[in-house]
């Protein structure tokens, strides 16, 4: 299995909060984001980690490029105009095998991470993929996500209308997701919720896992109530050094 992150974004709200450098660096509780990713998947058998970033963010480059993380890393420097396009710049690296994505900017405890893979090693045949969803909403724009009683994704919405769960920027998907990029691309999406609704019209079978509270960071308020978050769990004693 391959483990994908896009951090291809150029985290425009946070710059304009202030924040210099690229949004992946930026620290929660003195850990570059990109890394807390990365150190997340080094604990599980991914056997590579798969990157795009945006042709904006030398020190985001730099860093990926000179840190050891103790397993094989490509980096796709490319700026693309959506979350789509840059899952399908990564799409040659990730068409052989099942593959882990996540955004660079979403924070999770540790233990329900590790529960989440166990669950997608689980029902790699039973679904064309596994998003994480959790009732936590904090976000500008989210997509709520509307449930069968089995967990399968019934359909995907931009308005609330109920739905008590959204999407948290983690993904697990089976290869053949990508069987349908040209029809993506010849129909005019050009966002990854919308890439999402096309795969359930297509007759894709998705299934959602629920985190308690994953964070998206996009400002610097978020940063707080990352750190906030994750030393409650520290306190608890669900992360292990």
């Amino acid at each position: 299995m391959k483990f994908a992150i896009l951090a291809a974004g150029e985290g425009s709200r946070l710059t304009s909060e202030g924040i210099s450098i690229s949004k992946p660096l930026v620290e929660i509780s003195g850990i570059p984001m990109i890394e807390r990713i990365i150190n997340s998947a080094l604990k599980y058998s991914f056997s590579s980690i798969h990157c795009i970033i945006n042709e904006h963010s030398p020190d985001l480059k730099e860093y990926l490029t000179t840190k050891d993380f103790g397993i094989p890393l490509h980096l796709i420097v490319k700026s693309t105009s959506s979350s789509m396009h840059s899952l399908i710049e990564l799409s040659a690296q990730l068409k052989d095998s099942p593959f882990c994505l996540s955004t660079a900017d979403t924070v999770f405890a540790p233990d329900e991470f590790r529960n989440y893979i166990h669950y997608c090693n689980d029902n790699l045949t039973k679904a064309d993929g596994v998003l994480a969803v959790t009732n936590f909403i904090d976000d500008e724009n989210p997509l709520y996500v509307n449930l069968l009683q089995n967990n399968d994704i019934k359909e995907f919405s931009d308005n609330y209308d109920g739905i008590k769960y959204v999407t948290g920027g983690l993904y697990f998907f089976s290869p053949s997701v990508f069987n349908i990029v040209n029809k993506a691309l010849t129909s005019g999406v050009s966002r990854l919720r919308n890439f999402l609704k096309l795969m359930l019209d297509e007759g894709y079978t998705l299934k959602a896992f629920k985190f308690k509270k994953m964070i998206d960071v996009d400002h610097i308020k978020d940063i707080a109530e990352a750190e906030n978050f994750l030393s409650k769990i520290t306190l608890k004693g669900n992360i292990k050094a």
